[in-house]
């Protein structure tokens, strides 16, 4: 048998480059991560991450990014939707500006929505007036999170429905389905695994979410304070095993929602 060649050339170079940018960037900060966290002992990182203040900021954190995710879900597919199957003068500032939310430092998004949503701001006073709060509430920090995850949505979905086979949806209607009947039997079976991608990579940006809820949220304890601010003020208090700890939960939270999405979506994919 001859020698083995690879496509790429270079490939042991290649390789080695990837390993090392991983590790620099990825591999190796997460484990400073964790040795930190584990200088406080079982005893002592379980009494850190399980007292009632930690319990609160989890809650905070996880319970508004759940939220948000589920709340981008159907409207992430509408505006995929929209951009995919339509053509309408301004769809490709649009298009650019579901990208807004990653080029945007997170700290004036928090800002700008907070100072809208506000009692006394041009949305939220109308809101107020009706007996509506939004800002420094779990649904003003839900509302940040929304606009944060919604690029992870439409940008998951909206390659699929550009190759979807527009056969299907035609064979559909020859054999007398209706719109709401192709829509739910036909075009959701196939996208829900790209739906559900989106959604496991908002909810998991959502969990450490620190500048666009920041401001918005009021951190308040026990109220409205958020896990990534928990982890800020210790870090004021120098107590940094303690902040790797939170952030440790943090980490750990969003591997398993990443891997369990990833998971959910593979067994879809071929059962399909």
């Amino acid at each position: 048998m001859g020698r083995r060649t690879h496509v790429l050339p270079g490939y042991r170079i290649t390789t080695g480059l990837t390993i090392v940018y991983l590790s620099l960037i990825v591999l190796i900060p997460l484990a400073a991560l964790v040795v930190k966290a584990s200088t406080l002992g079982i005893a002592q990182f379980w009494e850190t991450v399980s007292a009632p203040r930690a319990i609160a900021a989890f809650r905070v954190s996880f319970g508004t990014a759940l939220a948000a995710a589920l709340v981008d879900a159907p409207i992430g597919l509408l505006v995929a939707w929209v951009l995919t199957r339509y053509s309408f003068p301004g769809r490709g500032v649009v298009d650019a500006m579901i990208d807004l939310p990653f080029a945007l430092p997170t700290a004036v998004s928090g800002i700008t929505l907070t100072t809208l949503y506000a009692e006394h701001g041009w949305i939220g006073a109308p809101l107020a007036r009706l007996g509506l709060k939004v800002s420094y509430t779990w649904l003003g920090i839900s509302l940040a999170l929304a606009f944060i995850g919604l690029p992870f949505v439409v940008r998951s979905v909206q390659p699929v429905l550009d190759g979807f086979e527009r056969e299907l949806e035609e064979a559909a209607h020859v054999l007398g389905a209706d719109r709401w009947q192709t829509l739910w039997r036909v075009i959701l079976p196939g996208v829900f695994p790209a739906v559900l991608s989106g959604v496991g990579l908002a909810f998991a940006r959502g969990i450490g979410e620190y500048g666009s809820v920041v401001f918005i949220s009021g951190n308040m304890p026990f109220k409205t304070e958020i896990a990534p601010l928990l982890i800020v003020t210790k870090l004021e208090e120098y107590n940094t095993s303690g902040a790797a700890a939170i952030a440790m939960v943090l980490l750990i939270g969003s591997f398993v929602v990443l891997f369990a999405f990833n998971r959910v979506q593979q067994t879809l994919q071929r059962a399909a």
